[in-house]
């Protein structure tokens, strides 16, 4: 918890209350659906609640922004944000039922009102976002077809709407036909060990939802 108030000197009492509950409440959760592994409930704020938090680093996401949250699991890194950017909207979605319970029960009992989860698949979901964010659900090929023409056409940003994706390893060979990609590594953010392959990449979308190769 110490590593997010350091990153994030800037947190609201609220804020730093709603972080540090999140540990038990999942731990609570994780007795009784497996939504987060029984070795990373015990580094749960540095490898999902920081890990999330890189894209924070990465991007200010502005008031009255909509940001999609594709195959969010256990919430990931769908409810860290939220609770970073309280006048931000987050719609967390899923196609497992029983990991959007735990989600919807989180998210109530951490009071949170600027997010939504649901249990759909995204090729269902048609409303239109500012930016689309998930943790390694496939390879960005794949994802960037699921998620075409889910992008607001109107860019409020110092960077175009589009995807935000946490991935680790080596990624030339997947992201050899996406030009514009913008790759992060977390490791400038953030000294821990479990950081020095993670990733983030950046794929802005053109107005039409279709990459930009």
């Amino acid at each position: 918890m110490n590593r997010i108030k350091s990153n994030f000197s800037y947190l609201s009492g609220l804020q730093i209350k709603q972080y540090e509950s999140l540990k038990n409440l999942y731990e609570s959760w994780n007795h009784k659906i497996n939504v987060v592994s029984r070795n990373d409930i015990l580094e749960l704020n540095t490898r999902h609640v920081l890990h999330s938090l890189s894209i924070a680093k990465f991007i200010d996401f502005k008031p009255k922004s909509k940001i999609l949250d594709v195959g969010t699991g256990g919430g990931f890194p769908g409810i860290p944000l939220a609770i970073m950017f309280p006048d931000v909207s987050f719609h967390l979605i899923d196609s497992i039922g029983k990991k959007i319970k735990v989600v919807k029960a989180i998210v109530e009992e951490l009071g949170l009102t600027n997010v939504r989860a649901e249990k759909i698949r995204s090729e269902h979901v048609e409303e239109k976002y500012d930016f689309v964010v998930s943790r390694a659900v496939t390879n960005m090929t794949d994802f960037k077809k699921i998620v075409d023409g889910k992008f607001s056409t109107i860019n409020n940003h110092q960077i175009k709407n589009g995807i935000i994706y946490l991935k680790g390893g080596d990624l030339s060979l997947e992201l050899k036909n996406f030009k514009s990609a913008r790759i992060v590594e977390i490791n400038k953010y953030f000294k821990e060990p479990f950081f020095e392959t993670k990733k983030i990449v950046y794929l802005p979308i053109s107005c039409k939802g279709m990459g930009s190769h």
